[in-house]
């Protein structure tokens, strides 16, 4: 791509040799680019998400430490216990026991304390794959924090480019200002002396009022833009001050050369993909059986315990009696208490259930796939159309200039061929209202060019990269 020689654009003085090869930043603009960067709502939120992934994926890996749980348990029991068993006859005294139904009224005190181990050995890479695929999703996330800093360091740039503007406006109606003012004494003494007419210094004061409504937009702009100033940076109005910098045009050298390979929004898709493979091979990992670990050491005893029924008997000769029985025990203890051993697990038929899982992360695949194709031509197109967009303001900006030095050539005509008395006040203030358009539209024209040269290099992926510190 042929370059675009700009020799004869002089921008508020500043010539060609002065223009910008790439994005450079003064320091105080530089300054507010990180306070907007480090104050940015939507970038903060985040950054606190992708630390909620990596809090997530830690918890995942966090399933192959081993988990250690530690129980006590007291209970006071008190229950009634009937039984109802074939009488019986003892083989000694022969008395039969056991006929009909027995109550057996029981009482005691239990504790029971223990500490469990358990540890994940093999998942089936479940664990591993679902990490992995947290990890590639954090990634992506990342990636698509770029575009995001992009558009703040956009959008600072364009609004302290507004302020330059805007001073530029100021100093355009200060000139015409003081332009009217002189034409306004010559009018005066004119009329006095019967060489002009009032419909003269009416048309002047018409134009007067015309800057000063100027004016007031203005200020009215400028509010607007302090205000979001202060909203995007955090500055008040001195450090918004504070921020100088001369309103250059950007250069970009090489402009064929550009490509969309360094797009954020792409490497964003491809983790997002490797994040989704990931989550198949989680998904059929659920297939094999799990294996797990244990281990135990536990305390468990029944102590303060008894047990009291009426029992009946029947002896030889056929004489029934009741029979008082009353158990006591002080203690029985279970200590101590080990167990190690393995747990397998292994669901064989789970409903189709793991086969959708598996047919539905096959599917977020494709549909990965679809929309980073669809990106790429997408992005390909946006930086065809950004550098379309940027040769096009390149060239106004020469003609932008051209036309400055033509209104202002008609300016100096005009004020001269006024007091020659060759033109009227109308054509006069003509040529007043062509220069303040003039100028204004050359400042205009090249903060478009700055923000079309800003977004080709967004549409690259090399914003960030680009941009220098003086």
């Amino acid at each position: 791509m042929k370059k675009y020689l700009l020799s004869s654009m002089i921008i508020a003085g500043i010539s060609m040799n002065t223009a910008q090869a790439q994005p450079v930043l003064s320091p105080s603009l530089q300054e507010a680019v990180h306070a907007a960067l480090s104050l940015s709502t939507d970038l903060n939120t985040e950054r606190l998400e992708l630390e909620k992934m990596e809090l997530e994926r830690k918890g995942v890996w966090n399933k192959y430490i081993p988990r250690v749980e530690a129980s006590a348990l007291y209970s006071y029991l008190d229950n009634d216990l009937t039984i109802d068993i074939p009488a019986a006859t003892l083989p000694l005294t022969g008395n039969t026991i056991f006929d009909g139904k027995q109550t057996f009224q029981n009482q005691g005190q239990v504790f029971y304390g223990g500490v469990t181990a358990k540890a994940v050995l093999f998942s089936g890479g479940q664990i591993y794959n679902g990490a992995k695929a947290m990890e590639a999703k954090a990634k992506g996330s990342t990636y698509l924090l770029e575009p995001k800093k992009d558009a703040v360091i956009k959008e600072v740039i364009f609004v302290f480019d507004q302020l330059r503007l805007l001073d530029e406006a100021d100093q355009l109606i200060a000139e015409s200002r003081k332009r009217l003012d002189k034409e306004q004494e010559r009018v005066e003494k004119a009329i006095s002396l019967g060489l002009a007419i009032p419909y003269d210094r009416d048309k002047i004061k018409l134009a007067g009022l015309e800057l000063e409504t100027r004016q007031v937009e203005l200020s009215g702009k400028r509010k607007v833009l302090m205000q979001k100033i202060g909203d995007l940076c955090g500055y008040d109005e001195a450090q918004i001050a504070a921020v100088v910098y001369e309103v250059h045009p950007i250069m970009i050298p090489d402009l064929a050369a550009l490509s969309t390979e360094n797009r954020a929004e792409a490497k964003a898709l491809s983790s997002f993909r490797e994040a989704y493979t990931y989550a198949l091979k989680k998904e059929k990992g659920s297939l094999l059986p799990t294996l797990g670990a244990f281990g135990s050491y536990s305390y468990a005893s029944l102590f303060n315990g008894s047990t009291s029924a009426t029992i009946p008997l029947t002896a030889l000769n056929g004489t029934a009696y009741n029979y008082n029985m009353n158990l006591r025990l002080n203690e029985a203890t279970l200590s101590p208490n080990w167990m190690v051993g393995l747990a397998f697990k292994w669901e064989l038929f789970g409903g189709f259930e793991r086969k959708h899982k598996i047919e539905a992360a096959k599917i977020n695949i494709d549909q990965v796939d679809l929309k980073l194709n669809d990106t790429k031509q997408k992005m390909k197109l946006q930086l065809e159309n950004n550098k379309a967009r940027y040769e096009t303001l390149l060239r106004q900006i020469d003609l932008a200039d051209q036309r400055e030095k033509v209104a202002s050539n008609n300016l100096t005509m005009a004020e001269k061929q006024y007091k020659a008395g060759l033109i009227n006040v109308t054509e006069r203030l003509s040529a007043e209202t062509d220069m303040y358009q003039s100028r204004l539209n050359k400042i205009n024209t090249l903060i478009e060019e700055r923000q079309a040269a800003l977004d080709t290099y967004a549409a690259t992926g090399t914003l960030q990269s680009s941009l220098q510190t003086k």
